[in-house]
């Protein structure tokens, strides 16, 4: 068997290596989107998952928890009276004017997450040994991983201790540190307890509260109680297991929100512009060798088997790019996380995914291209 696409190909070395770039660069292009993506859906969770809770409690009228709407306390209390409920915790959210310790010119916005410091509501054991802290007026966690534009404040912590920052026109002081990481909505956080809270954001009513967490007895059936606390609830609240309120959030990110459509069609755009290299690179091969394909027309072989040629180059072209593409991607993953301090790694079922999606781009590609060769006339060679 001679490999005749293969040899095709390697002929003009020059066409060649564009050919490879620009499989290249799409397989890069769409990797970046879909990592985009899935840090997305997956930052945005992030304090989904690490809370401690078996149902939540939020307002109908919250999108997400970045847009936080208050209900009434009350609410918390009455669930804690429900069979088959442990426990409830109240927990307030919102955003306030952060001002950088080493250039008080800059401001940004931080997300405030309080709650009573003796009940605890993260599964972070870094926290268990810090929340005693929070008992004191006027103090907060810093979320380590928060963006660098909040300044230096995990540096300046462990090298001497406390640190004094300004907050919504408040001091507070900076007793410690965890580490939660940043969305696409969130570029900081700070923890406090709950009468910090009101101290910060003396405008917020001391009877609402931004989220409800509901702990139950071993052995409940979630789903039971959540019936029961919504028979004996207003419908001014919404109850959530832990899977419908992470499925929540993730739908309101990609269907609310034009983000996700950008990223979806920012890989389609990637597939697009590889497919339209390819397929003039494959065409500019066949219209170059179109004598010798009606040759071997006249020889005996089928359309069959020279569009086969085709193809093979098609996916000859797709694996070649594939793995310079792959590698260059990795690596921009490494330098967006470190820069946007987003949750981007490569998996190998996205792997996976962009090689499919690769080879039926160039596999399209080589089928257009085919017409040329099934137009071939061994009446040419004369």
């Amino acid at each position: 068997m001679i490999p005749v696409a293969w040899l095709q190909l390697k002929k003009e070395k020059l066409r060649l290596l564009v050919a490879m770039a620009g499989v290249g660069f799409a397989v890069m292009l769409v990797f970046m989107q879909l990592g985009f993506r899935a840090a997305l859906f997956k930052s945005a969770v992030r304090i989904h998952e690490r809370l401690v809770y078996d149902l939540a409690m939020i307002s109908p009228k919250t999108p997400g928890l970045v847009y936080p709407k208050p209900f009434s306390r009350r609410r918390v209390a009455q669930a804690r009276g429900v069979e088959g409920v442990e426990s409830t915790v109240a927990v307030h959210i919102d955003f306030g004017n952060w001002r950088n310790p080493e250039r008080p010119v800059d401001r940004r916005l931080m997300a405030t997450i309080a709650f009573d410091p003796s009940r605890p509501i993260f599964a972070m054991p870094e926290l268990d040994a810090q929340l005693d802290e929070l008992k004191r007026p006027d103090v907060a966690l810093f979320d380590a991983r928060s963006r660098p534009e909040f300044g230096p404040v995990p540096e300046l912590f462990r090298r001497s201790g406390v640190v004094p920052v300004e907050y919504e026109g408040r001091r507070i002081d900076v007793v410690g540190l965890f580490e939660l990481g940043t969305s696409f909505g969130i570029d900081g956080t700070i923890l406090t307890s709950d009468l910090n809270f009101f101290r910060l954001f003396p405008d917020v009513s001391i009877g609402d509260v931004s989220l409800g967490l509901i702990r139950l007895e071993k052995g409940t059936d979630p789903l039971a109680v959540r019936r029961r606390i919504e028979g004996v609830l207003p419908a001014d609240v919404t109850v959530l297991t832990r899977e419908e309120f992470v499925r929540r959030e993730v739908d309101y990110w990609n269907r609310a929100t034009p983000v996700g459509f950008v990223f979806d069609l920012g890989a389609l755009i990637g597939l697009v512009v590889g497919a339209i290299i390819v397929y003039q690179i494959l065409f500019a091969d066949v219209s170059e060798h179109l004598r010798e394909y009606a040759t071997l027309k006249a020889m005996g072989f089928g359309d069959g088997y020279l569009s086969g040629i085709v193809i093979q180059e098609g996916l000859i072209l797709a694996g070649l790019g594939f793995v310079p593409g792959t590698l260059i991607a990795m690596s921009l993953y490494r330098v967006a996380e470190g820069a946007t301090r987003l949750p981007l790694e490569m998996t190998p079922g996205r792997a996976l995914v962009v090689l499919g999606l690769t080879l039926g781009m160039c596999v399209f590609s080589g089928v257009v291209a085919l017409r040329k060769v099934q137009s071939a006339d061994p009446a040419d060679v004369f």
